[in-house]
């Protein structure tokens, strides 16, 4: 979701943190008037499955965030939430950083205004562009820093309620509810890789959500709000969050190294589906089809080859054209993956030194 911003010279800088210019949202930009200081809005909802978005609400609003960036021609909005009484936040990567060429910079400034309407500068430790996420940090003194539990997302369902906070388009502490519409789901990240394993809801999402925290009915935080499939460039439905587990792994790279690496086989694959071996002649029914092995990458230097097809992975089926990269996703470069391929008719093993992940998809 890319980040809204508005132009304003330098010099207004401290009149956007009265005004809340800006706003984090879709890839559509949607156009709004200054945000003013308003009392925090609630959507109350009850349901008979034990969900209470109210009690949801008063257990984790204390530890949501607005957070505004400035630029150097403009500014963004977005949400967060308190980690740890440390001082720690997270957002998403896109809300506190800009793409300037083959690159992404750091805002020139960030400010995180809490709930008792303390506003406060921050240190971006460092972000994750893969990931969308942002470790932030903050002077805790003098602060009421409210962290919030991280959940699990490896056990959600589709229909199972949840709860959204942060503040679109400038509306602070704003919270809407709806369920889990679907898992698994692949994403854009800020680089051209996906997110895998992204969440689906129809919980109201909009420009300025992004960074919030996605909630479970024990007000968990079970993802982080990112982006909207939109037209409008305002909730249509149909919004994703990045699961938690993502969230997890990149804070811990991001706290201690300021950066984040992931592990790269360098491979392009679609599905085999039976129609689709039949017409091939190829004997097996499922795994990875081979469409394109990145030359000088891992898969290369391995002896991979376009046409061959990946039946496994240490072990572990490959049936689903996503189940490669997350397979690869919870490894590090320079771990060995155990192969098992189909090439010519016959079964072979091969072992791939997994390569880091380059910041760009390498063209052709």
């Amino acid at each position: 979701m890319t980040a809204r911003r508005c132009a304003l010279p330098a010099l207004l800088a401290l009149a956007l943190l009265a005004s809340g210019c800006g706003g984090s949202g879709g890839d559509s930009v949607a156009t709004t008037a200054p945000a003013q200081q308003s009392k925090p809005q609630v959507i109350v909802e009850t349901s008979s499955d034990g969900f209470n978005p109210a009690k949801v609400f008063r257990e984790a609003a204390p530890g949501v965030v607005t957070i505004r960036s400035i630029f150097e021609n403009g500014a963004a909005e977005g949400s967060g939430f308190v980690l740890d009484t440390d001082g720690r936040l997270v957002t998403n990567a896109h809300v506190v950083t800009e793409e300037s060429g083959a690159t992404r910079k750091v805002a020139k400034a960030v400010y995180v205004e809490f709930p008792d309407r303390n506003v406060v500068s921050a240190k971006v430790v460092g972000f994750d562009p893969f990931a969308d996420v942002a470790l932030l940090e903050v002077e805790p003194g003098g602060l009421h820093l409210h962290p919030l539990t991280l959940g699990n997302d490896s056990e959600l369902v589709v229909g199972q309620p949840v709860a959204a906070i942060g503040s679109p388009f400038g509306e602070q502490h704003s919270l809407s509810v709806g369920v889990i519409s679907a898992t698994d789901r692949s994403v854009r990240s800020l680089t051209q890789f996906e997110i895998e394993g992204a969440i689906q809801t129809d919980a109201s999402i909009n420009p300025g959500n992004s960074g919030g925290p996605l909630l479970d009915a024990e007000a968990d935080v079970v993802g982080i709000n990112q982006q909207i499939d939109t037209e409008s460039g305002s909730n249509s439905g149909v919004g994703f969050a990045i699961p938690i587990s993502a969230v997890k792994r990149s804070v811990a790279q991001l706290a201690a190294d300021g950066k984040a690496e992931y592990a790269y086989i360098g491979v392009t694959t679609q599905s085999l589906y039976p129609q689709l071996a039949d017409k091939l002649g190829l004997s097996a029914d499922y795994g990875g089809l081979l469409s394109e092995v990145v030359s000088g990458g891992p898969a290369d230097e391995a002896g991979l080859r376009g046409g061959d097809v990946i039946l496994s992975v240490d072990g572990h089926k490959i049936l689903r054209p996503e189940d490669l990269a997350r397979a690869i996703f919870p490894l590090r470069p320079g771990d060995e993956v155990h192969l098992k391929i189909l090439r010519d008719g016959a079964e072979k093993d091969v072992t791939v030194t997994l390569g880091k992940r380059p910041d760009r998809v390498p063209e052709g």
